[in-house]
């Protein structure tokens, strides 16, 4: 859990930081090509409206395009008035370029590089062209030093956000190991109370010297501490699941056996319960994992099913290789359709969708184990609902078979 918050807080500072710099970056960008596409056009503008001063600009040095004025009479003859760092030589490519600007008063001929601004008068066309192909490298250069500049700060800031995320969610880490000492300590210490109370209680309906309103009264104490007792060792088994298994436990086993082990005493839990039940385990599939750990998934899946699957209802569990390097275990039950909005929750701590089923011995705490021992074993369990009934999948990683 503080590992996903430290992640959330660094990406989400990460985008923060990457809108404002590429916002930042396209708005210098747009403003400077836009600057500098004005420039460009109102020195052609100038130089076909008013070629003294186009001249006189270029000479005092002012930031110009190198460009071209040429002049094209009725007849489509061209002649260069003045060449302001700006060459063509072939006579048949200035009247391509002259026939190509023909009807427009300003553009760019891309494949030139060039951009144009003409005025007519008296018959005769005055046509300036401006070598763009220097703005272009400029705006290229500019945005490859964004891109840099934006790389170098991404990382930067990934650095800063990282050590921030340590600071800032320091407090959280504190307040859940506090969280998760206090489930452990209190369901260490309430099992002995609860041992205790069970011990004398089944004294108490053994000893044969209880009359019969006496002897229910005793046999409620006893059922309820019985429940009581199953739920501090899930909450035992759910705090040392947040304290994960040292990674020396896991051992190659093979799952389809562990799968079988497991499965065989429910068999006589769905007869009696009334509840069909098939299997399908595709043998030999290993994993690396603790055999305890995993076995206790498939016995929670089990046991889900058996509670929420409806009368007369089948039970299948299944177990087969999904590719090359992971298997999937799933466990299906005909029953009423989960909503989509609960697949999630329901594997959420002491979340149940259905109050009702706390009467039947569930706190809401099983599938949040499963969820844990899955992640601990770099594996992942979902739930599914459709036609077929409610299917909860566990997907694991393949290792080689232990020789």
């Amino acid at each position: 859990m503080i590992r996903r918050l430290r992640i959330r807080f660094v990406c989400v500072n990460m985008a923060i930081v990457l809108v404002m710099l590429c916002a930042m970056f396209a708005t210098v960008y747009a403003l400077t090509w836009k600057n500098v596409e004005t420039r460009s056009i109102e020195f052609l503008r100038t130089a076909v409206e008013n070629p003294d001063r186009a001249e006189r600009w270029a000479e005092r040095g002012a930031p110009h395009p190198p460009y071209l004025l040429l002049e094209v009479d009725e007849a489509g003859e061209v002649e260069v008035l003045f060449s302001g760092g700006l060459s063509v030589e072939d006579p048949e490519e200035l009247r391509d370029l002259a026939v190509r600007t023909v009807g427009k008063a300003e553009g760019i001929l891309s494949e030139e590089h060039l951009r144009f601004s003409s005025r007519r008068s008296s018959g005769t066309r005055w046509l300036a062209l401006g070598d763009i192909s220097g703005e272009q490298w400029a705006m290229e250069g500019m945005f490859q030093n964004f891109v840099l500049i934006a790389l170098l700060s991404l990382g930067a800031f990934f650095l800063i956000s990282i050590l921030l995320a340590r600071w800032a969610v320091r407090p959280v880490e504190m307040a859940w190991r506090g969280q998760r000492q206090f489930v452990a300590d209190a369901s260490h210490e309430l099992k002995t109370p609860l041992t205790v109370i069970l011990a004398n209680g089944e004294m108490l309906q053994s000893s044969g010297t209880l009359d019969a309103r006496d002897r229910q009264r005793v046999e409620n104490i006893t059922a309820e501490s019985r429940q009581m007792r199953s739920l501090v060792e899930r909450l035992l088994t759910l705090a040392r699941t947040d304290s994960g298994i040292p990674r020396e436990e896991l051992v190659p086993l093979d799952l389809s056996a562990l799968a079988e082990r497991a499965l065989l005493p429910f068999e006589a839990v769905f007869f009696e319960s009334g509840h069909p039940f098939r299997w399908e385990i595709q043998p030999e599939l290993w994993v690396k994992g603790c055999p305890q750990r995993l076995g206790q998934v498939v016995e929670i899946l089990l046991d889900n099913a058996d509670k929420y699957a409806v009368s007369g209802g089948a039970v299948t569990l299944g177990l087969r290789r999904e590719d090359k390097r992971r298997c999937v275990l799933w466990v299906r039950s005909q029953g009423p359709a989960i909503p989509r909005e609960e697949l999630e929750r329901i594997f959420r701590r002491f979340y149940r969708a259905d109050a009702a089923r706390s009467a039947s011995g569930s706190y809401g705490l099983g599938l949040s184990i499963a969820r844990g021992i899955a992640a601990e074993h770099r594996g992942r369990i979902w739930a599914e609902s459709g036609e077929e009934g409610n299917t909860f999948y566990l997907r694991l990683p393949l290792v080689k078979k232990e020789t």
